[in-house]
């Protein structure tokens, strides 16, 4: 059981993390997993809703690939991957159009609205937020982001409301595309000089023997990052995400974090305590 010392230990504690935040941009990314659960998705807006009323300009990016595969199969359509991209036909598109956007982005908004009204959702493709260009003709209508308008999530901040993005991007001439939440965050975070950039996962962070989580490396800078990656030292799905937190500090991100997102107040716990809960990557 907490104690009223023990809760007044960590007030003491956040307290210099929160003054330090506050007026400061946070973008976090959140995928599909944690989303799946209910009780993560509640505490993911409690702690959205905090971190606003502190004064921390947060805005979350959203993915919600097992959504959409849920869909896909629904609609018995195979799910095809080239390098671990998914193939976007128009039919595909179309589905991730209606999860991201009309499913997935409305169920995060209206969790944190449920708590106060002040998310807004907004989808990548709306005021050309994120202008894309193609990745690949192999994945069909997936796309690169090449541009961010910054301005547009820094009015909604103005305004008191927490943007809360899906990402489905757009070229020139409006048509749309689907973007990988990870690149798509990170791009935010360069565009609006964010202090952090936080990937919300399905693991503990980076672990230097992946059968072993208490072999979590704490912290590392970008080029160290870069090292394990050349070095083969870091395998799957963690590769592209430690390739992206490198890429946000050099390109101007004060610090970029990889956290378990299956953990209640995982955010919190990173940002406001002295020990922190995940991956650290700094310049």
């Amino acid at each position: 059981m907490i104690t009223p010392n023990d809760t007044a230990r960590l007030l003491i504690e956040a307290l210099p993390y929160i003054r330090r935040f506050t007026g400061k941009t946070l973008v976090v990314k959140v995928g599909g997993v944690p989303m799946t659960d209910p009780a993560l998705a509640r505490s993911l807006a409690k702690d959205m809703l905090l971190l606003h009323s502190v004064g921390i300009r947060v805005v979350l990016v959203h993915g919600g690939g097992p959504q959409i595969d849920a869909q896909m199969a629904q609609a018995g359509i195979a799910v095809k991957r080239v390098e671990g991209l998914r193939v976007t036909d128009a039919d595909t598109l179309d589905i991730v159009r209606m999860v991201l956007v009309g499913k997935t982005n409305r169920d995060l908004v209206a969790a944190i609205n449920a708590l106060e009204p002040v998310a807004i959702g907004v989808a990548g493709e709306d005021g050309r937020l994120l202008e894309v260009e193609p990745v690949d003709e192999r994945l069909g209508f997936v796309g690169r982001v090449t541009r961010v308008r910054g301005a547009l999530l820094e009015a909604l901040h103005d305004d008191g409301l927490i943007p809360v993005v899906s990402t489905v991007g757009a070229d020139a001439q409006a048509q749309p595309y689907n973007v990988n939440a990870d690149d798509a965050a990170r791009a935010i975070a360069v565009a609006m000089g964010a202090e952090k950039l936080i990937y919300l996962t399905a693991a503990p962070g980076l672990l230097d023997d992946p059968a072993d989580p208490a072999s979590l490396v704490h912290r590392l800078t970008a080029a160290e990052a870069r090292r394990r990656i050349a070095d083969e030292g870091v395998t799957g799905g963690m590769i592209p995400k430690l390739l992206s937190c490198a890429e946000a500090v050099e390109g101007g991100v004060g610090s970029a974090h990889m956290i378990d997102g299956r953990t209640e107040h995982a955010i919190l716990v990173e940002l406001f305590t002295d020990e922190g809960i995940g991956t650290m990557v700094t310049p």
